[in-house]
């Protein structure tokens, strides 16, 4: 499988997906026009190990709500995942059986490095 899931209106995201190019046979889901299914959490989970590593504790809703204070579970996070797609950290990246989680330099660098190997 080669997919992206990204926020279209994130321009950290765009300046990733045209780092990343060419992402030929890779499907690019925009998150806020096309929401993520459980299926699909589930199945970055399963590549990623937890769905705390799936959540954006820097989305503005985390604030808001008031989640740092709380002592958040692994059900806690995939049900916000799929309450509102900020909450998903991104981009997302899946390569096969490998998965890229956010924009951080390192992780951006290695799924490059795997996409054009």
């Amino acid at each position: 499988m080669k997919k992206i899931y990204y926020l279209s209106t994130c321009d950290t995201c765009k300046r990733i997906l045209k780092e990343l190019q060419p992402l030929d046979g890779f499907v690019l889901q925009d998150i806020k026009t096309d929401a993520i299914t459980d299926t699909q959490v589930t199945e970055m989970h399963n590549l990623s190990g937890s769905y705390e590593s799936l959540f954006s504790k820097r989305a503005r809703l985390y604030k808001e709500k008031g989640l740092a204070d709380k002592e958040l579970q692994e059900a806690d996070y995939k049900d916000l995942i799929l309450e509102h797609y900020t909450f998903l950290k991104r981009p997302v990246i899946i390569v096969d059986n490998a998965i890229f989680i956010g924009n951080s330099k390192k992780v951006v660098a290695a799924a490059k490095e795997k996409i054009h190997n």
